[in-house]
Formats: structure tokens, C-alpha cells, sequence
């Protein structure tokens, strides 16, 4: 079975995870902060926060920003359940923006039209989390100036997304938002097991973020209500969480960030590859902003009715032919949880249509020639 996406361990990756286990720390030690700093310095960022899943980081952004009960987070549905999920921990509403049919981003013309009516009826969102779904960064630029007519704050999931560029910068230097978060999950581009992480720019979101990732606990004499009592002291100033990255994890996500540009050429070599093999087939293939290059975790093609078939019978055909395709997502408002909540089928027909056509072909910076042709030739074979 060829996977749809797959880690890349090195023994330069072992040696590193292999020098931790032998020094004084496995969990916060050195390791944490000389990874975080690496990723910001990446992304050009000016604090990153490093944490045990991207979910994680996700959920202390929104409460960074002071999300609660009686506020909205609004999202695209075509994402993974947390980008959603997180206003839920914190006891906000959630409520989705239809995607773009070219992109599959959030769509910033249904953005707008959604805050107009939103404003007319005074329930304007606390927060928009835009999803740069595949590596493709979301229209940055306007839906800044979006956030600042309407007095919203902005979220980048950009879970799919380091190595992009918009507008001729990194993904994740938020420029054009308050936090960005990336994934380290085995199957993007660089991996720390599991782990993410939260850039921003502002040092007070930074230091909430902390406190948040780490029970609300602080050591810091400078940040403690009294003279501490000792050497040992610290104090809970918050409710936080358990949300800690190990050592262990950032020795790894230091090594992997080493490569991540020679996967990133790897990635959009292979897209490219697959744009010229697939030209000729009555399939829909990915489309690129001319401002955004894409850091391509996923490569979706569409299955409509030109193709004579159906996406399902393609799946099925693909599988049971070894090639490991997958399905990038089914829309958030269809799940049952989120319907319980109100949603329903026709909410959002866009993402709907696409839910129906979307198929992710492998794509991985280690994937050979012979296992492209191998899914061409699968996905020609289902085709016909």
C-alpha cells in the first residue's frame, strides 16, 4: 500500500532523540526553547510556544484571546474537527464560512457577506480561524482588513501549512493575524511525533500561552503576587492544562526542521509531476492563488461528473488497487456532533459539492517516481 502521506526519519532524527534520552532531561530541558526558537526564526516570528498537538495550541490561542461563553469562532467546514473544536472547549459558539470553489479556503466574499448580516443582527465573531487547507495560505491580506472592519481577531490553522509562502513571506510570520499555528503530526511536512506549535508576534499572547500550556504555573519571581518563599516556589496564576512538548519530540522537530525546505521542494516537485501526468484526464486539479506557494501536505483532486464516474468508486477502485487515498474532509457541519448543534445538509452546498468530488492522491517528500506513475496509473485505470 502506497500511503497517502508518510514521515521522513533520518539516523541524523535518531541520533538527536538518542542524544536526549542520554542527557538530564526528557520532558522541558533545553531542547523545548532552542526548537521554538528555530521555528520562529523560520517563519520570521517573534515568540513561538511549542505544545503537545496542534489542538492544543489551537485551544490556548483561543483563550489567549479571551474566547468564552457567549462568543462565536467562525471557520471553514472543510477542516479538521479541531480548528472548530477549540471554541468548544472554551464554551463559545462556532459557526462556519462556506469555502472558496477554486482554492477550498474559506471564501472572503461569503466572509464579508456572512459579518454584514452578522453585524445587522449583533453577533459578530470574537474570532476567524482561517485554514490554509493543503499548504495553500487563505487571502491573508483581506481577511486582515476584514478583521479590522469588523473587530474580529484572526487565527491562522496552519497546521497544513509551514514551508507555504504568501505574498513572498513564510506562512506563520503573522503578519496578517494575532496567532498561527502549525501541526507536527507523522503525516506533515515535518514531525515531531506529535506536537505543534503557536507563533505570534505579541509578547502578551506569548506569555498567556505559556502559563496556559503548563497548569497556569509560573516560577517567575517578576510574575508572582509575593516574595517567593524559597528556591522551590512558583505559583498558579491561571487555569491552564497539561499541554507540554517534550524534549524527546522537539530534539526530533529540531533535526526535521533542518530538511524542511528540501521537502518542501520535494512536495511541489511531485505536485507539478502530478499536474503534467494528469492534465489530460476529465478530473479537477488543484489551483493556486498567484500570490501563494503552496507547501503541498495534500494534493486533492476532484472527481466530478466529467469523469463518468463517481469519487467513491474511485476510492474504492484505488485502494484496492494499494493506493492509500484519503478523503480531506468530510464537511464539519455534517458531523454528528455539529449537528446536534443545528447544522444541517444544504448549510454550506459549496463544501457539500466538494466533500462529494475530493480525493487525496499520495504526496510525501520521499515518494519515487515508480509510486507516482503507480498512482497515475491506478487513478487512469478507476477512471475508465
Amino acid at each position: 500500500m502506497i500511503p497517502y502521506g508518510r514521515q521522513d526519519l533520518t539516523e541524523d532524527d535518531i541520533a538527536a532523540v538518542v542524544d536526549v534520552l542520554r542527557s538530564d532531561f526528557l520532558t522541558q530541558g533545553p531542547a523545548v526553547p532552542s526548537f521554538e526558537r528555530a521555528v520562529a526564526n523560520y517563519v520570521s516570528g517573534k515568540h513561538a510556544i511549542a505544545v503537545n498537538s496542534a489542538t492544543a495550541a489551537l485551544h490556548i490561542a483561543c483563550l489567549a484571546l479571551e474566547l468564552g461563553p457567549g462568543d462565536e469562532l467562525w471557520t471553514s467546514p472543510i477542516t479538521f474537527v479541531a480548528s472548530a473544536n477549540c471554541a468548544r472547549y472554551c464554551g463559545a459558539k462556532v459557526d462556519f464560512v462556506d469555502i472558496d470553489p477554486k482554492t477550498y479556503n474559506l471564501d472572503v466574499t461569503a466572509l464579508r457577506a456572512k459579518l454584514i448580516a452578522a453585524r445587522i443582527q449583533g453577533r459578530l465573531p470574537k474570532i476567524v480561524v482561517a485554514v490554509h487547507l493543503c499548504g495553500q495560505s487563505c487571502d491573508m491580506e483581506s481577511i486582515l482588513a476584514l478583521s479590522q472592519e469588523f473587530s474580529f481577531r484572526v487565527i491562522e490553522d496552519a497546521s497544513h501549512a509551514i514551508g507555504g509562502r504568501y505574498l513572498g513571506n513564510q506562512v506563520g510570520g503573522c503578519q496578517f493575524s494575532d496567532v498561527t499555528v502549525f501541526s507536527f503530526h507523522p503525516v506533515k511536512i515535518i514531525t515531531t511525533g506529535e506536537g505543534g506549535i503557536a507563533v505570534t508576534n505579541s509578547a502578551d499572547l506569548a506569555n498567556r500561552m505559556r502559563l496556559l500550556r503548563s497548569h497556569g504555573i509560573t516560577r517567575d519571581p517578576s510574575e508572582t503576587t509575593h516574595i517567593p518563599d524559597g528556591a522551590w516556589y512558583y505559583q498558579q496564576l491561571i487555569l491552564g492544562f497539561n499541554y507540554r512538548l517534550t524534549d524527546i519530540q522537539a530534539a526530533l522537530g529540531s533535526s526535521q526542521l533542518l530538511r524542511i525546505d528540501s521537502y518542501i521542494k520535494a512536495r511541489r516537485r511531485l505536485a507539478a509531476r502530478y499536474d503534467s501526468l494528469l492534465a489530460e484526464l476529465p478530473i479537477g486539479l488543484p489551483w493556486q492563488l498567484p500570490e501563494t506557494e503552496s507547501s503541498f501536505h495534500l494534493y486533492i483532486v476532484r472527481i466530478g461528473q466529467l469523469a463518468g464516474t463517481t469519487r467513491d468508486v474511485v476510492f474504492d477502485s484505488m485502494r484496492k488497487m494499494g493506493i492509500g487515498v484519503n478523503v480531506h474532509y468530510i464537511p464539519l457541519h455534517l458531523q454528528p456532533y455539529y449537528a446536534a448543534l443545528g447544522f444541517k445538509p444544504g448549510d454550506y452546498p459549496i463544501a457539500e459539492k466538494y466533500y462529494e468530488e475530493a480525493i487525496s492522491l499520495p504526496l510525501f517528500a520521499t515518494l519515487s517516481i515508480e509510486q507516482q506513475d503507480a498512482v497515475v496509473l491506478a487513478l487512469q485505470s478507476a477512471i475508465r
